[in-house]
């Protein structure tokens, strides 16, 4: 982490303001990554494709298994809305145990996309997310060593 970003008085008024919520995320709230997803593709002018949980998306889909530290989830992509050889950025809100990049990326990766680098807004470094990302580029915003204690 650069010494600017150490200093930026924004990232610690963004640190106060992240909620820990015990047991959290199951059951029920998810899809938090659309809040930065969509105006980040807009900036960069790309697509948005949303990568949602069973059942969220309508028509035909493309689905991903995958084990989280508290149990197993799954991803689902519309058929053809990604095409092969096309670039790709992964953005979610949180990074934990890396569990929902892995499967976001090997999904993207099966439908021919080409996974360039991943963004997440908070990153719980205790729990080694990044080390399952096998040397992907991350980018963070805020590293939260004290939210798992």
């Amino acid at each position: 982490m650069s010494t600017y970003r150490d200093e930026d008085p924004r990232l610690h008024d963004i640190k106060t303001k992240i909620r820990v919520v015990p047991n959290f995320p199951k059951p029920g709230i998810e899809a938090r990554g659309f809040i930065f997803g969509s105006p980040i593709a807009l900036a960069i002018g790309a697509k948005f494709v949303p990568l949602r949980k069973p059942k969220k998306l309508p028509g035909k889909v493309i689905s991903q298994e995958y084990i989280l530290e508290y149990g197993r989830d799954c991803l689902e992509i519309h058929v053809g809305a990604v095409e092969p050889g096309e670039r790709a950025l992964v953005v979610d809100d949180l990074i934990a145990t890396g569990g929902t990049l892995c499967a976001a990326m090997d999904l993207l990766e099966r439908v021919g996309a080409e996974v360039v680098e991943c963004g997440c807004v908070i990153e719980l470094p205790e729990l080694k997310g990044r080390e399952r990302l096998n040397g992907k580029a991350l980018y963070v915003l805020v590293e939260c060593f004290e939210c798992c204690q």
